[in-house]
């Protein structure tokens, strides 16, 4: 069976030619001139894929994709920007909102056609992850009586594939909703006033990041990061919001995850305060630890251990020298393994 491609366009050239490549490489290709037909096609046609202009009459390329983003049959259709050179400073608005990819007008053949066929591949190779990375969850909703409700949440929602290093939001971004990691990490930075990263925390498969912003409405008041190649999802506010309400056991999950956060926030603000800088090094290394599943063995950067710990990489650099002469760790590049847990958790003040 054919994929079938949605190109939604006002340009007439740009729509059939893009479209003239498409069906030449094998594909059914749908087109539609603006942004509002767009929408009734995708809804009525539910294509495999979508390539829209930004700037387009009756509704631009944001709009198109937010209307698709809130209906669950089309949420999980993977979306291409097209946009012209002067647009691209305004592209990280549409990729924060949900979209796979761009492509920069004018495009060749070759950049079409490779861009279709990664985000096909890579939607195909999702539903394993949904079958892995959300069975936690799935599990939870079982136990609860709650699963059809929250399956029909979670099961329509795209997932992102993230770069190491790149930002899924930033200090100040309106909150879309919460995410949940499905592979790699995700590291929380605030910017204290001086202009040092202070890490406030580090998210692994099955946990979920921003639920204090999305469940109270308000904007991020931190940077989420991605530390690895990462996939996350995104489970849009108002649909949660709705769901807490309907199912107070669901409510419960959410307040008891808040609460573990704002107990380990607290632990940190004593370390901060009271313990000295052997010990506020220590006590970080054994809660990195807890974080990657009491492996023993982790790789974290200087700068993002310093962050955590609220020390200078010099001096992170410094004790833990100490720390590796006193054979309380094992260190090679980045990789940090702890040899003797007990000495750490019990060095003194």
């Amino acid at each position: 069976m054919k994929n079938k491609i949605l190109i939604i366009e006002d340009n007439l050239d740009i729509r059939e030619g893009t479209a003239e490549i498409l069906e030449l490489a094998g594909y059914e290709v749908l087109t539609a001139p603006n942004g509002k037909a767009g929408v009734e096609m995708a809804q009525n046609n539910l294509p495999d894929l979508i390539i829209c202009d930004i700037m387009m009459p009756e509704l631009d390329g944001y709009g198109v994709l937010y209307l698709l983003g809130k209906n669950p049959d089309t949420a999980s259709i993977p979306f291409i920007f097209l946009t012209a050179k002067a647009e691209r400073i305004d592209l990280r608005k549409g990729m924060e909102m949900g979209a796979d990819d761009y492509l920069t007008k004018p495009f060749d053949d070759i950049e079409l056609l490779n861009a279709i066929e990664s985000r096909l591949k890579k939607r195909k190779q999702q539903k394993d992850f949904y079958s892995k990375g959300l069975q936690s969850l799935e599990d939870f909703a079982k136990k609860n009586n709650q699963q059809k409700e929250l399956t029909e949440l979670i099961s329509h929602k795209k997932i992102r594939n993230i770069k190491k290093g790149q930002v899924i939001y930033y200090d100040g971004d309106n909150s879309q909703g919460v995410y949940l990691v499905l592979s790699g990490s995700v590291k929380i930075v605030k910017l204290s006033k001086d202009g040092r990263e202070l890490l406030i925390d580090i998210h692994h498969a099955d946990e979920y990041f921003g639920i204090y912003d999305a469940l109270i409405g308000r904007s991020h008041s931190e940077t989420a990061e991605a530390l690895e190649n990462s996939s996350i999802c995104l489970l849009d506010k108002d649909q949660v919001n709705e769901m807490i309400n309907k199912h107070p056991m669901i409510a419960m999950q959410f307040i008891h995850l808040l609460a573990e956060t704002l107990k380990e926030k607290d632990e940190q603000l004593v370390q901060l305060a009271y313990h000295s800088v052997r010990k506020r090094l220590a006590e970080t290394l054994l809660r990195i630890n807890d974080i990657h599943q009491q492996s023993n063995v982790f790789k974290i950067s200087r700068d993002d251990l310093a962050g955590m710990a609220g020390m200078a990489t010099e001096t992170v650099s410094r004790t833990l020298s100490d720390f590796k002469e006193e054979k309380l760790i094992e260190k090679k590049g980045s990789e940090i393994n702890l040899l003797n847990i007990e000495k750490l958790k019990n060095l003194k003040n």
